[in-house]
């Protein structure tokens, strides 16, 4: 058991931990390849009865929870959307950790509230969003949605469903490539799965205004009451954007709330060749994007704005004598912004993050990952067994192994998911997939805090040594086959 004056020893040999870590973090299988329970029957089944040694903790850390790790921060993981740390947000953590605030109302730690403040001020700016809107930290994309669903609600309803219940007929629209966060969030806010309208995608994938307007109407002359729109800017699937111009302006026609999920590619408005995504955002009551997604800032970290935060507030606030202050009106008590009223201080690791790198540095990340996807993207074009889906976006590429011999999708289904398995087994690089329609295709996300070009080139050569492997698989079932039945002959 170790007392607070160990906690320089034991803290140099977590810091040496932790570098040897990152330094040793290529040699691991990005993708953990333990078989299920194996970590959990390596712990023993009841806890120790006496205090043990820090050295026998590390020492089981590596040799029972590293194993069952996947490695996020690998420079070869390129599955879903990456979910980056980096050394300066690593700092910030364990300050954050050490300080151990908990960061409910302003005066629980004025510091912590203050800078919240700044922060989301500084990205405001910096991404040229509505100076109007006033932002908040929220733990991720799914809550920040499901708090935008409940003050859409409240404002529909007058902010009387909170007290009374919530009405059977309010609706929420979103596209049929929205992240499935919208879906759970419509069932935890009251409103129903039942009354979240997909609406169709284009062939870019992006939702077509004109039919989210039919559904609105239709809503309307059923009584049914439109509540709130979700417009993505980079959906998990394909990062399709859909038109937020367009969609605010069908919105502000019928009085629904905007919302704008934008938690992966929202980064990219820090670019100005990007900001085009944003275009028509001021239409919108709230937007929100992740930057522990692609902004080098560890995981929980979600930036989320809104247009009237006295409807956030109204809609959140509650207010019992012990937490009543002097300073209350005064400031910014955030637990009255979202769900939660415990908070942790995730403002400190995206202070220390963006005065690392300026808005420059950040820029110049952004780019360098986009330039590589494209290099990535060139590399299966000249490769005559892949077949690249949809136009390669930022830092992401759908593609699919398509050998010439068969245009059967189901057979290029099949292969397909052989592929992805065989890539992932390796435990080289770490990929994902989606479905586009009834096709089954591979998602390649380049975004890793430290990711070089000799990565993206080996992460190549391993998907083209599983095609070629599938290829030689096929040729060779292929000439079996051929060879029974001229045998049976």
């Amino acid at each position: 058991m170790l007392e607070l004056e160990d906690f320089q020893k034991g803290s140099a040999r977590i810091c040496e931990w932790i570098a040897r870590y990152y330094r040793d973090l290529e040699s691991f299988p990005v993708k953990s390849q333990v078989r299920p329970g194996e970590v959990y029957g390596m712990i023993p089944a009841a806890a120790p009865a006496g205090p043990e040694p820090l050295e026998a903790i590390l020492s089981d850390l590596d040799r029972v929870i590293l194993p069952g790790i996947t490695h996020w921060q690998h420079p070869n993981f390129h599955a879903y959307f990456t979910a980056n740390a980096s050394v300066e947000s690593v700092f910030a953590e364990m300050i954050t950790a050490a300080v151990g605030a908990q960061c409910m109302i302003w005066d629980t730690s004025p510091a912590a509230a203050e800078l919240e403040q700044r922060m989301l001020e500084w990205f405001r700016e910096a991404m040229d969003l509505p100076a109007g809107f006033e932002g908040v930290i929220q733990d991720t994309a799914s809550s920040a949605t499901l708090v935008a669903i409940i003050t859409a609600r409240e404002v529909k309803t007058g902010f009387r469903s909170n007290y009374e219940g919530v009405p059977s007929n309010l609706r929420v629209y979103c596209s049929q490539q929205t992240h499935s966060s919208i879906e759970k969030g419509v069932g935890i806010s009251g409103i129903g799965k039942k009354n979240l309208v997909k609406v169709a995608v284009d062939g870019r994938q992006r939702m077509i205004p004109a039919e989210f307007e039919k559904h609105v109407q239709e809503d309307l002359r059923n009584g049914l009451i439109p509540c709130c729109a979700i417009a993505t800017v980079g959906t998990t699937g394909t990062l399709a954007v859909d038109p937020v111009r367009e969609i605010g302006e069908i919105c502000e026609k019928y009085g629904i709330w905007l919302h704008v999920d934008a938690a992966y590619a929202g980064s990219a408005l820090l670019l100005p060749e990007y900001r085009w995504m944003g275009e028509g955002i001021g239409k919108a009551d709230s937007f929100v994007f992740n930057p522990h997604k692609w902004l080098f800032t560890n995981f929980d970290c979600s930036a989320y704005f809104v247009r009237d935060a006295g409807a956030l507030i109204r809609t959140f606030g509650i207010l019992p004598e012990y937490l009543r202050t002097s300073t209350r009106g005064l400031v910014n008590d955030y637990r009255d912004w979202g769900i939660q009223l415990g908070r942790r201080f995730r403002a400190l690791k995206l202070w220390f993050v963006m005065r690392s790198y300026g808005i420059s540095g950040l820029q110049e990340k952004l780019r360098k990952h986009i330039r590589l996807n494209e290099l990535f993207a060139e590399r299966l074009r000249n490769e005559a067994w892949f077949e690249i889906i949809g136009q390669p976006f930022l830092n992401f590429t759908c593609f699919r192994y398509h050998p010439r011999d068969t245009d059967v999708d189901v057979t290029l289904n099949e292969l397909n998911a052989s592929l992805l398995e065989k890539v992932n087994r390796t435990g080289k690089i770490f990929l994902s997939h989606t479905k586009i329609g009834e096709m089954f295709v591979l998602r390649f996300v380049i975004g890793q805090t430290y990711v070089e070009q000799k990565h993206m080139d080996f992460a190549f050569e391993a998907i083209r040594e599983a095609a070629g492997r599938i290829d030689a698989e096929r040729l060779f079932t292929n000439d079996q086959r051929s060879f029974t039945k001229h045998g049976d002959a």
